[in-house]
């Protein structure tokens, strides 16, 4: 008796979206149907040259999406194309309209809020309508500074404090994510960048609003804040070579205050030649919980195997905007 594969399209094809379809050609249950990037390098070519593999895929990589849709019926979208919710708001609504479930890498799609909520509430409005789900999830934020945290409260009777704390050596990251923490900088270009928004991690405040959320903890107030960590020495990555006083990276933090307390803090330190790489949970409750990760979790694969994973349960899932604790925990799938 054979089993019908879950159709995907791969929209984006940047760093992350060709580690995920690489990935999602090791799934039985899987094959790829489409290919979305806009980059003329890619346009035209198939994708199995795209991902330098020994074969055609008989995908051409297209970038009129619009024309895609209509001809390919995908059970799943993986969108890998952006981050910032309001530019990517004409992607997902095509992808929708179009009637297919999204898994998507965008940061500001795990749990949106301040002036994303507006947008957030059309594209849940759409899905429902549609009848598709749309899920935002990756490692951070959506697993490592949020997911795991409350996946750990499940055995505390109390929850008074959560710390948690990411340690990326980003010299060991791809180039997009080197150039975003401000690799090479004078650190006055960087606070200038910082101050536009032309800089940084997305996705921390999202990370934090998620866990108080999903606590029941009304916050008085959020502190954030993102300094600059400057290279103590000459250092040199496969993209950047560092003088000492250069920007190496940053340290970004966000503190949730709840009667004077410091209830939630998440603090990341993604810098290049950061030492002692780790990510760790604290809980203050009843029991405590302390979990350390040595060397972290490694961001690009790991991103690319929670987009695959979560697949399933989004199929199964239950029409309009959801986020990563509203479905069964992802696993690992063959």
């Amino acid at each position: 008796m054979s089993t019908k594969k879950i159709q995907i399209i791969h929209y984006g094809l940047g760093p992350i979206g060709i580690e995920t379809a690489r990935l999602v050609l090791k799934k039985s249950n899987m094959e790829i149907i489409g290919a979305v990037d806009i980059s003329k390098d890619m346009v035209g070519r198939d994708l199995g040259e795209i991902l330098r593999l020994d074969r055609d895929l008989e995908v051409v990589v297209t970038d009129d999406a619009a024309a895609l849709f209509k001809r390919a019926k995908a059970d799943v979208v993986i969108h890998t194309a952006g981050s910032v919710l309001k530019k990517i708001y004409p992607q997902l609504e095509g992808i929708i309209k179009a009637k297919m479930n999204i898994v998507s890498s965008a940061e500001e799609l795990l749990f949106p809020s301040g002036e994303n909520v507006k947008i957030a509430g059309w594209v849940h409005q759409l899905a429902v309508e549609e009848g598709v789900t749309v899920l935002g999830t990756g490692v951070n934020p959506g697993f490592v500074m949020d997911a795991l945290p409350l996946f750990l409260t499940g055995i505390c009777q109390d929850v008074r404090q959560i710390r948690v704390t990411r340690v990326v050596d980003a010299g060991t990251r791809r180039y997009p994510l080197q150039k975003k923490v401000g690799a090479g900088m004078a650190p006055e270009i960087f606070v200038e960048r910082i101050a536009k928004k032309e800089l940084g991690h997305v996705g921390l405040l999202e990370s934090l609003y998620l866990i108080a959320h999903k606590l029941g903890m009304t916050l008085d107030s959020v502190n954030e804040t993102i300094d600059p960590v400057l290279a103590e020495k000459p250092v040199k990555t496969e993209f950047f070579s560092l003088k000492a006083g250069d920007v190496a990276g940053i340290r970004h933090a966000a503190e949730g205050i709840l009667n004077g307390e410091k209830a939630i803090t998440l603090d990341l330190r993604m810098y290049i030649g950061a030492e002692d790489p780790h990510d760790a949970v604290c809980i203050i409750g009843t029991p405590c919980i302390n979990l350390r990760i040595e060397g972290g979790v490694a961001g690009d694969q790991a991103t690319a195997a929670i987009l695959v994973n979560s697949i399933s349960t989004v199929i199964n899932a239950g029409p309009g905007l959801v986020t990563v604790k509203d479905l069964p925990s992802p696993h690992f799938c063959r």
